[in-house]
């Protein structure tokens, strides 16, 4: 059945569905590090070693399986992360969780050169359904604070 025109331009616009179906949250985070753009770029980059190089104590374990890794993290939960895309040139690269909580999640983190010893790390995260952005946010705070641990900020 073939829905009258203003019936299909309110199925169109998308203010018109609920919230909380429809939009998927997406958590920024803009973390400065006292450290090269190149050495955050190849802990980065190291794909299978989460745990060692870019959040350690947060990550306990990471294990590479195909094109992902398992990563089991402090509080004991587990996730398979595929590897989307590696970009060196951009210093970007994106992964995503595929699961039965989660209809979307998707990730990216890039590196930012700000002069020869600073630089910025951007990770930008993606999720549906949005309900769990909280506790992905809180998450998200405990792997800043190891990424941090990581790649200390130089003394005065």
């Amino acid at each position: 059945m073939v829905g009258t025109a203003r019936e299909e331009r309110a199925f169109a616009h998308p203010t018109n569905f609920p919230i909380k179906d429809t939009f998927m949250a997406s958590i920024h985070n803009d973390i400065p590090l006292s450290a090269s753009a190149q050495d955050v770029w190849d802990a980065v980059r190291d794909f299978g070693a989460l745990h060692r190089r870019l959040a350690p104590g947060f990550v306990t374990a990471c294990t590479l399986d195909g094109d992902a890794r398992v990563v089991t993290f402090a509080n004991g939960s587990v996730a398979r992360e595929v590897l989307v895309d590696c970009d060196d040139a951009r210093q970007r690269l994106v992964y995503a969780i595929n699961n039965e909580r989660l209809k979307h999640y998707s990730a990216s983190v890039q590196v930012i050169a700000e002069g020869e010893a600073r630089c910025r790390l951007v990770w930008i995260i993606d999720i549906l359904p949005n309900e769990l952005a909280p506790y992905v946010q809180g998450q998200t705070k405990d792997a800043v604070a190891a990424i941090h641990r990581a790649f200390p900020a130089a003394a005065a």
